[in-house]
């Protein structure tokens, strides 16, 4: 058979008929669609690479792919799935589907079967034989190739019945259970994209990709601080587009990687082995292939001096959009207009009422069918909102809904993070009347409008916080053989619905790791971390480095934006700081502040000398009649691995906070950063003053609270001070009664004076 020659308009039309040429001759034969390919490489923005090394295979578990628990499957026709992507620089050559499942005892072989079923189309029907009924089972499924394509939903669909006869379409058991720790498996080719910056973030950060983020940077010689800047603004960049991913920034220093794309901060005449570029006179972004690897891809920021290297990173992360062709240099670039306090993109809003059209897009506030999936609204909340007296978020939800014909227990439920907030009643069209205008209106219209003001109380809102709403449809059975599901009910959310944090104040206990560990407080407070300072060791390493970014990063993520004014400095130049929080990273002994500032810290680690300040705090419940925390030092020398992320007020500027990340050996400062990146599935491992760090050991041991950051109106400060001292309360009632009885005398004596003058 003659391979045909491939000629398409754009990636999409390359991909696919990329797709349907390897399954028509195979896997062990794709080289030939790669070779058929390459001869039309120039003319396209992706094509086929001419050998087959760059091929390989990834594994995601469906829990990976969002399935936070097991799919079930119920009723004559239950379906439930995973979203899937294949990013834009990879063609799947073969796919595979793992399955762990079980299925009812009570479904019939002849008539039940599962469908696994890729964006719509079935790839294969799985049999339910009576004989491995109930049993936990596993199948492997190849999937067709050509069903794949950029945005994939991988679905499972049970078809069942118990009955020759008439049944119930929701009978208890009609069920099949597909665990989340099922596997996909995706064999992928890569394809060399164009070196075209209109394609960025691609190939660097791709959405489709649901894995964690893995991109080297690499600078050249000892970087100074300006070019670290710069590198800071891209990782927090790529760290906001990373998003729930999450991001890693390994640091490399005078060389390339040997694979894969990398970002490259050059300054002056600063060169790489491999790169034969001329040096920048300007503010310079380009994209550049990896000498070390034909599909990899180099993103190099350049510029004269390290001060331009920041302006082409600032216009980098702030301009994508405009950026086309392989090289683009900055002419102009304006000031920045500076940030003002709680604006991060990812933020609530705290000035004003939030609609939840800006919270999450319009398609997933609208479900369909009897049992509909959760419509989710993800909430990023300051973590220093306070009230003394809470009565709640104020949240004013608009909803929609198809109303039943008659009475029954149907109700939109409302959830703030899995933990239930209220059960409101969907009326009837027999409760709400049943009017002529209302009957022509559902005709019209199908759905009903309603609306409902409730209260969530602030204790139930950390700052990653998720509102669930979940419509149940109560299903009224009609009766033998006349019980038929027509699934048009529908119910959807209203994009006008809104939020309401703007009446708290922002004022907080400090420190508080766990604010630092969800949201990057309170350096996140200003997005683009104006007010920070990261105070780097002696002589840093590139691991050193890697920790920067990939903590600036986790700041990105936070907020949103990019941290275009964030300061890189040394524990020398540390006096010029003493106005901005402040991240201070050390390993080993590198770092002087830690001895420097030893007295101020909750624990300190240096080397085999280690000081921790233990405090039962975290053990007990607040209130007035506890007595002080019990505090005791205890110093010790252990070879341990140990790392520490420790908060204490800033002893430069009272009301500023420090942050120190480090460990006793170079690897302690990755367990802190790792501790980070994965804290998000367990919130509270992180908390307090001071957290220890072994591997993936996480315990806080000290939770003192010594300083206020924020600040609140002076009758709020009042009514809080005098609720944490009744003493000071009483006696400052003695004193105003005291006084309002000096007064009240003062006066009736002058007025019993001039009743004695007259």
């Amino acid at each position: 058979m003659t391979t045909p020659s491939i000629r398409a308009r754009g990636p999409k039309h390359r991909r696919a008929l990329l797709t349907v040429l390897a399954a028509m001759i195979g896997v062990s034969n794709v080289s030939g669609v790669w070779a058929a390919a390459a001869a039309d490489a120039s003319a396209t923005t992706a094509s086929a690479p001419a050998s087959p090394s760059g091929v390989r295979t990834y594994r995601l578990t469906l829990k990976e792919l969002g399935a936070q628990y097991p799919l079930n499957l119920a009723g004559v026709d239950g379906t439930n799935g995973v979203p899937f992507g294949v990013r834009a620089d990879e063609i799947v050559t073969a796919a595979r589907v793992s399955l762990n499942y079980a299925y009812s005892p009570a479904l019939l072989p002849d008539l039940s079967h599962i469908n696994v079923m890729v964006n719509g189309e079935v790839a294969h029907s799985i049999p339910v034989p009576k004989e491995d009924a109930g049993k936990s089972l596993k199948t492997d499924i190849d999937l067709p190739v050509r069903l794949i394509t950029d945005f994939n939903r991988l679905n499972l669909q049970l078809i069942g019945h118990y009955s020759m006869g008439c049944e119930d379409p929701l009978h208890s058991s009609l069920w099949a259970n597909v665990a989340n720790d099922s596997v996909l498996e995706l064999t992928v080719a890569p394809l060399r994209l164009q070196n075209d910056l209109a394609l960025l973030p691609l190939p660097f950060f791709d959405r489709r990709d649901v894995r964690p983020l893995n991109l080297p940077f690499v600078m050249v010689g000892q970087p100074d601080h300006a070019l670290l800047e710069a590198a800071g603004t891209l990782s927090s960049w790529f760290g906001a587009l990373a998003s729930y991913r999450g991001a890693r920034f390994p640091v490399s220093l005078d060389a390339l990687p040997a694979t894969g794309n990398a970002v490259v901060l050059l300054a002056g005449t600063a060169t790489l082995p491999g790169m034969n570029l001329p040096a920048a006179q300007a503010p310079t972004i380009s994209l550049q292939p990896n000498p070390n690897d034909p599909m990899g891809k180099l993103l190099v920021i350049a510029g004269r001096d390290a001060a331009q290297v920041k302006t082409a990173a600032a216009a980098l992360a702030l301009g994508t959009q405009a950026l086309s062709g392989q090289t683009a240099t900055i002419v102009k670039f304006d000031a920045l207009a500076p940030r003002t306090p709680y604006d991060a993109p990812n933020w609530v809003r705290s000035d004003r009422p939030v609609k939840f059209g800006e919270l999450a897009a319009s398609r997933d506030l609208n479900v369909a069918g009897y049992r509909p999936d959760i419509v989710r609204v993800n909430l990023r909340l300051p973590p220093d909102l306070f009230a003394l007296r809470d009565k709640g978020v104020p949240v004013d939800l608009k909803y929609r809904y198809t109303p039943r014909p008659s009475n029954d227990k149907s109700t939109l439920n409302v959830n703030v993070n899995r933990d239930f907030l209220q059960s409101i009643p969907l009326k009837s069209v027999e409760q709400l009347g049943g009017s002529d205008s209302l009957v022509s209106k559902l005709l019209s219209d199908e759905t009903l409008p309603a609306d409902k003001r409730m209260q969530i109380p602030l204790f139930m809102l950390p700052p990653r916080s998720q509102m669930q709403l979940h419509y149940y449809y109560d299903y009224l059975k009609q009766g033998e053989c006349r019980d038929v599901i027509i699934d048009n009910v529908r119910g959807a959310i209203d994009p006008d619905s809104t939020i309401d944090i703007s009446g708290y104040s922002h004022f907080m206990a400090m420190p508080n790791l766990a604010a630092f560990d969800q949201a990057g407080y309170p350096f996140t407070r200003l997005a683009d971390l104006s007010e920070t300072a990261v105070v780097l060791p002696e002589n840093p390493t590139a691991r050193d480095y890697s920790a920067y970014l990939t903590l600036v990063g986790r700041l990105g993520e936070s907020t949103g934006y990019p941290a275009t004014a964030v300061t890189v400095t040394g524990a020398n130049q540390i006096d010029a700081q003493r106005d901005k929080d402040l991240i201070v990273i050390g390993s080993g002994k590198n770092q002087p502040l830690l001895t420097k500032w030893a007295q101020y810290m909750p624990g300190n680690i240096e080397g085999v000398d280690k000081r921790f300040v233990m405090s039962d705090l975290v053990y007990r419940l607040s209130g007035w009649g506890n007595p002080p925390a019990r505090r005791e030092a205890i110093t010790l020398s252990s070879d341990g691995s140990d790392a520490i992320l420790a908060g204490f007020e800033s002893p430069l500027q009272p009301g500023r906070s420090v942050v120190v990340a480090a460990g006793n050996r170079p690897e302690g400062l990755d367990d802190v950063v790792n501790a980070l990146l994965v804290s998000e599935n367990d919130a509270h491992r992180i908390e307090g003053s001071l957290a220890i760090i072994r591997g993936k050991q996480v315990d806080s041991v000290v939770a003192d609270q010594t300083y206020y950051a924020g600040k609140l109106e002076p009758l709020e400060y009042a009514a809080w001070y005098f609720s944490r001292h009744p003493v000071m309360f009483l006696l400052a009632c003695l004193a105003g009664a005291a006084l309002l009885a000096s007064l009240l005398f003062l006066s009736l004596r002058k007025r019993a004076k001039r009743r004695l003058k007259a």
